[in-house]
């Protein structure tokens, strides 16, 4: 009889040749691409490992690496084709004076160690053979407390089941800020209104997970949804507290990535004037067909000032309104046809009225003031994404680039770019063009210059650019975790590949020596 473990290892050398994954072919690896194991030398261990260029570290830093071992049990949630490539990093982020989010900061050292392959019923106590120290990355000396928004008044028209669907992203930017939400709860298309008791219950869970919310029945029993939505800010200033200065409109899935970032913006205008805030469309199409208004998905702001003159004329708006008129439309009707006040444009608020690949937006380094369109076949788990701003506050798709071919859009993807287009110049100050823009016959726009130059053409997934895409994150042990994956290519051998960051807090244990260099 063969020993135990030579069996189980005879096995696995076994189910490995059969899927195409030979020991030659992963010691072959492209530079750079995890997907191949970058680079790894499995066979002579003493060797000095080839530059891994960003993503893989260098045998510089080998020698700090030490073996490890990880809990993994938690992959069985996660739908993966096995054997994977899997590879993790800690890092540390240290508050620091003075430091500013940058475009892109760019740190000298590697991401991640030498990747593992795992095999199916992998055991869940993983032995790593390299586990590199912690990465320090230095962070802006954000306020660890909680922001005051109860200045804000927001209003939504929903319906129960997308207010279901929507309260977790609400929550997460919501919740203890002591902002007030007004949500009106319409008819569905099909089925009954909600009752009264029905709409307490929820009432009651939504103030249990820390959000000041009122919910109440349409103005009117039948009534369109633009009725309803240019109710919001009568009704919000009916409601209105000593505090309120601004009254926000916005759609169901809308999003604000970051409280304290959105509070500031409203700081630089005195809401005892008459502002109209918010954006345009991303997309000239909608603008030279709807004009210069503030389009609902990136959020309406106005002013305690121009909210209190609504008020006063919101039964005229209402009668003379065209009946076909959008929501957000009937709001700039009402204002242009009452007031002299115009539009003040923010540009990083988002409607998001662009489609196809938006990684040209996520991966830009802007911090976005708001999200919109988050729901449906665009898929994009927004309150996983910026899970991480619970470590490193106002970190949400902030950059980091690693070596000279690995740049990290926080909360979105790990891209790397094998074929040197980083050494090459790549300018990233430029937003790269992978959405679909739709001109507009006669102008000079070419689609969404207004709103997303300065910018650079699409890039070819696969060879100019390789990229990983958050898959989930979660919270463990006062930690986040963020997996980002890259499928491999069906009808071949190629793996998935996983890689895995923990973000943690700095407690003062991590050597300064494993801090980001510029």
């Amino acid at each position: 009889m063969f020993p135990r473990r030579t069996v189980v290892i005879f096995a696995c050398l076994v189910l490995l040749s059969a899927l195409g994954l030979t020991l030659h072919r992963i010691e072959q690896g492209r530079p750079g691409y995890l997907g191949d194991l970058v680079n790894s030398k499995l066979k002579n261990k003493g060797q000095e490992q080839q530059n891994s260029k960003g993503v893989v570290k260098s045998g510089s830093e080998q020698s700090q690496a030490e073996r490890c071992s990880r809990n993994i049990e938690w992959l069985t949630g996660v739908d993966l084709t096995y054997p994977i490539h899997y590879a993790e990093r800690d890092i540390v982020v240290r508050p620091t004076p003075n430091e500013k989010r940058e475009s892109l900061t760019k740190v000298d050292k590697t991401l991640f160690p030498q990747a593992t392959v795992l095999l199916p019923n992998q055991n869940p106590l993983l032995d790593l053979d390299h586990c590199p120290p912690p990465l320090v990355l230095e962070i802006p000396d954000v306020p660890t407390t909680p922001v005051d928004g109860s200045q804000m008044h927001v209003g939504i028209a929903t319906t129960m089941q997308r207010l279901e669907e929507s309260t977790p992203y609400i929550a997460r930017w919501l919740k203890n800020t002591g902002a007030k939400l007004f949500v009106v709860v319409r008819k569905p298309e099909q089925g009954d209104p909600p009752t009264a008791p029905e709409m307490a219950i929820k009432q009651t869970k939504m103030r249990k997970q820390g959000m000041d919310v009122t919910l109440l029945p349409p103005m009117k029993e039948e009534e369109q949804y633009t009725e309803t939505y240019f109710s919001l800010a009568k009704i919000m200033y009916t409601h209105r507290t000593e505090e309120a200065s601004w009254f926000v409109l916005m759609d169901d899935d809308t999003f604000f990535p970051s409280m304290r970032a959105l509070l500031a913006m409203l700081d630089k205008y005195d809401p005892a004037r008459e502002y109209w805030i918010g954006a345009v469309s991303e997309q000239w199409w909608s603008v030279a067909r709807y004009g210069m208004m503030a389009f609902g998905g990136a959020g309406i702001f106005l002013s305690r000032a121009l909210a209190a003159v609504i008020d006063e004329v919101y039964d005229v708006c209402t009668t003379e309104m065209h009946p076909a008129a959008g929501g957000d439309e009937r709001v700039m009707r009402c204002i242009y046809g009452h007031t002299e006040t115009k539009l003040t444009n923010e540009p990083n608020l988002h409607q998001m009225d662009i489609f196809g690949d938006l990684s040209g937006v996520y991966e830009s380094g802007r911090l976005p003031l708001s999200l919109h369109h988050w729901k449906g076949n665009a898929g994009y788990q927004v309150d996983l994404m910026s899970l991480v701003t619970d470590i490193c506050g106002e970190c949400f798709l902030q950059r980091w680039q690693f070596g000279d071919d690995t740049v990290l859009s926080n909360g979105y993807s790990i891209a790397v770019y094998p074929e040197g287009e980083l050494a090459n110049g790549l300018d990233f100050s430029k937003a790269e063009e992978t959405w679909d823009s739709h001109t507009v016959d006669e102008s000079v726009n070419p689609g969404t210059a207004h709103s997303m130059s300065p910018s650079r053409p699409k890039l070819a997934l696969g060879t100019q650019k390789i990229q990983y895409r958050l898959l989930e994150s979660a919270l463990v042990d006062g930690a986040v975790r963020q997996s980002y994956l890259r499928k491999g290519k069906e009808g071949t051998d190629e793996a998935d590949t996983l890689l895995v960051l923990y973000w943690r807090k700095d407690d003062g244990s991590v050597s300064h020596n494993n801090t980001q260099s510029t």
